[in-house]
């Protein structure tokens, strides 16, 4: 469902808006808007996982291993999720 909305915009805002539809990157200011929102949620939800992980690290305990032996398994599991 799409809702009408009204916004004021600073005129350097404005300004830019206008210039992405004359790239023709983007028809109209709505499109600009909507995938600058898309892309602000993303990264939202992308620090948010990075949090809940940090505390998930912080909160597992001292590691044993060396700092070369991590190294060299997160290596080992990167090449393995990119096959």
């Amino acid at each position: 469902m799409t809702t009408r909305q009204s916004i004021s915009l600073t005129s350097p805002n404005d300004e830019w808006l206008r210039m992405q539809i004359a790239s023709e990157e983007y028809g109209s200011k709505s499109e600009v808007v909507n995938d600058l929102i898309r892309k602000v949620r993303k990264e939202q939800q992308e620090m948010e996982y990075i949090r809940s992980r940090l505390i998930s690290a912080e909160q597992s305990g001292i590691v044993e291993q060396s700092r070369n032996k991590m190294l060299t398994k997160f290596k080992q599991r990167i090449r393995r999720d990119d096959v």
